[in-house]
């Protein structure tokens, strides 16, 4: 065995376990940190990709929930307006069909004939007012709902408008509409009827682009959670498993520093042969 005080083999050992030991420390404490065992290119330049790239589809599935929200809205607004003008064409039938009688007086027939021009200008102002974030289903801008379904924003579902307007080919009665008499209001039950039956139409297709809506937001919701759970399993860091590796690389820690330190005091041996 050589003996030298100009070099300490076994320190220089000891000294590159310990600054191993170090560096796997430091990379344990990082990952109890933050949670993560891929938490930069560094740590896995591969895995690293893969994740940024899920974490941008995720991110792109959160504008596909908020169009998909908003076309919820939207139909939502237009098929209450449309619920409201059946229910008020059902009231303008009943007061129609009463001003049909021809024995009627004529302060009863101009009384029915008030509350049907009523009931009829309040279609307007249902139909005016059925806007959600500045779209309308409901009236004569023809302006469809259209939502993103994909993370790119490529593809798209659209429900088309009901255009619940009077005069229109929905509800044909139109503003000038009146029941003053017997002839005008037989006139009026014939177009409330055909009125009634578009409406409901109406209603049925605008409550089918609502479901499907619906069902392709519950679909993202559940992508966008696969998703979330691929990204964990490839960069989450197992803490139970991590937590019992740092105590264990605290204890190769300290035992290093007294390898180091018993390693120093080597040279000092070299004094007793000169005793």
């Amino acid at each position: 065995m050589a003996f030298s005080v100009n070099t300490n083999a076994g320190a220089f050992a000891a000294l590159q376990n310990l600054n191993k030991t170090n560096s796997q420390l430091s990379t344990t404490q990082t990952q109890i940190n933050t949670g993560l065992k891929v938490a930069s290119a560094k740590d896995d330049a591969a895995t690293f990709s893969i994740a940024q790239k899920l974490r941008g589809d995720v991110a792109g599935l959160n504008a596909v929930k908020a169009s998909l929200d908003r076309a919820t809205s939207t139909l939502d607004v237009a098929i209450a307006a449309g619920e409201a003008v059946s229910d008020l064409l059902i009231e303008l039938k009943e007061k129609a069909v009463a001003a049909k009688d021809a024995g009627l007086d004529s302060a009863s027939r101009t009384s029915l004939n008030d509350d049907f021009a009523q009931l009829r200008d309040q279609i307007t102002s249902i139909v005016q007012n059925a806007e959600f974030n500045g779209t309308n289903v409901v009236d004569s801008s023809n302006t469809s709902v259209i939502a993103i379904t994909n993370d790119t924003g490529d593809n798209t579902i659209s429900v088309a408008s009901q255009n619940l307007e009077l005069g229109g080919s929905i509800v044909t009665i139109s503003a000038g509409t009146t029941i003053s008499t017997s002839t005008d209001a037989a006139t009026a039950v014939t177009a409330i009827e055909s009125s009634i039956t578009n409406v409901n139409t109406s209603l049925s297709a605008l409550g089918a682009g609502a479901n499907r809506v619906e069902l392709q937001r519950s679909f993202v919701d559940k992508l966008s959670d696969s998703i979330e759970v691929g990204i964990g399993n490839l960069v989450d860091a197992d803490l139970a498993k991590t937590s019992a590796n740092l105590q264990s690389l605290q204890v190769k820690q300290q035992l290093g520093l007294q390898a180091l330190s018993i390693a120093n005091q080597a040279p000092g041996t070299v004094l007793s042969l000169f005793r």
